[in-house]
């Protein structure tokens, strides 16, 4: 089977992205993990089909490199540019993702601006913060993110027994100057840190606030810079919050299965 994709990245958070609308692949967690794999495939933290929607104008379907699914924000900032190049979106979208429907405006220079869906609950665990901004999202505050040990510090919170079955995504958070922070995030199913997360970098956000940071917070990752708005509301509740950044296409090609 030969399958035509294309490959983006969103702040070096990398994905195959499939037009499925009318091809009707299915894909085995073998396959996933195929496509996924940058020695044997094309390589990228995730997968992502686009399929046509009775009402909106796509599903997405996301698959992490290890064939589970989860909303990734990243991936679906990338899927509205490839949505508004093949003509399916112009301007602003609505699509339905893994948890439920999103909106998103492309704005001058590649930026995408996604809107997210309300956070409902925050939970304080000692002096870090569990958040679920569409994905499970555990934040650790530390000083120097850039020296931190992030894939053996991350891997044992994410296989921790509070977490357990499903895991959890871990953020590892510097505050700056400037209503600025730094994050360094291990993701779950991909198991290792990735350049960039977006549903991290809201939890992060998020939980910055808690800390006397306001919106916009302005983000740093290892792949680029993102900002978050986002309104609080009472008991650690979030409304109207956006994950706004780059994406950006990096090339196409046929990859046989």
């Amino acid at each position: 089977m030969t399958v035509h994709f294309s490959k983006y990245q969103a702040t070096g958070n990398d994905f195959v992205v499939i037009d499925n609308r009318t091809t009707g692949y299915t894909f085995s967690q073998e396959q996933i993990k195929q496509i996924c794999h940058r020695k044997f495939g094309v390589g990228a933290d995730g997968l992502m089909l686009i399929e046509k929607h009775p009402s909106l104008d796509f599903n997405l379907v996301y698959y992490n490199s290890d064939g589970s699914q989860s909303l990734c924000g990243n991936g679906s900032r990338a899927a509205v540019r490839m949505a508004s190049a093949l003509g399916i979106v112009n301007g602003k979208a609505k699509f339905n993702a893994y948890d439920g429907e999103h909106q998103a405006e492309l704005l001058p220079a590649g930026i995408v601006k996604l809107k997210m869906n309300p956070v409902t609950k925050t939970d304080k665990i000692g002096n870090d913060q569990f958040i679920n901004t569409g994905s499970p999202h555990f934040v650790r505050f530390v000083d120097a993110a850039d020296q931190y040990p992030v894939f053996d510090e991350g891997r044992k919170i994410r296989y921790s027994e509070p977490f357990k079955p499903g895991g959890t995504n871990v953020n590892f958070v510097q505050p700056m100057a400037n209503n600025t922070i730094f994050v360094r995030t291990y993701e779950r199913g991909v198991e290792n840190e990735t350049l960039s997360c977006g549903t991290g970098v809201v939890a992060a956000a998020l939980a910055a606030s808690f800390n006397g940071y306001s919106s916009p917070v302005s983000v740093k990752t290892l792949g680029g810079d993102l900002s978050v708005e986002f309104k609080s509301g009472l008991n650690g509740t979030f409304t109207d919050i956006y994950l706004i950044g780059p994406a950006k296409l990096v090339f196409q090609g046929d990859l046989e299965l």
